[in-house]
């Protein structure tokens, strides 16, 4: 079989991002310079990089900060209309206490502000389907499974 007779397959843009909880169990989000809405930390995966090395890579390149991020809580296919198809993960970044909270430092001039919200509030910051994938995934926390979503939520 040559290369012009092989099936067409999905060639899905990959990114990864990471939740991080204050005491309250509130999320960080973060507000990058070239969008209109906050986001989580995390970014595109690169050219042979796995999704986990992309978002710890992310969070040292966007916040300063040089974590070991904890298991995956989702993957998302999520296509969007301008992009095409989209795979989304997003990991558990643990609690962010204090002390690191202050050594928050933006290197790369991607984001100009950072700030905890509750679960409830995220519609307020971030548009539907992220609100979506971004409560999946803190179910899947709680459940102690990860969950696997389309568009932000679990299929029925």
């Amino acid at each position: 079989m040559t290369a012009a007779e092989l099936p067409r397959i999905a060639t899905p843009r990959v990114a990864a991002g990471v939740l991080f909880f204050d005491d309250e169990g509130h999320v960080l989000l973060v507000r990058p310079t070239y969008k209109p809405h906050w986001d989580i930390p995390g970014g595109y995966v690169e050219p042979g990089e796995s999704p986990r090395a992309a978002c710890i890579r992310e969070v040292e390149e966007e916040l300063g900060l040089t974590v070991d991020v904890g298991p995956m809580l989702v993957v998302d296919w999520a296509p969007a209309d301008r992009e095409g198809d989209k795979l989304l993960f997003i990991f558990d970044g643990g609690h962010l206490g204090k002390d690191r909270q202050n050594r928050i430092t933006f290197q790369d001039g991607e984001l100009a502000e950072w700030r905890f919200v509750a679960t409830d509030n995220l519609n307020d910051h971030v548009p539907a389907r992220l609100t979506r994938r971004i409560r999946t995934a803190v179910s899947a926390r709680q459940k102690g499974q990860p969950a696997y979503a389309e568009h932000g939520s679990e299929p029925n």
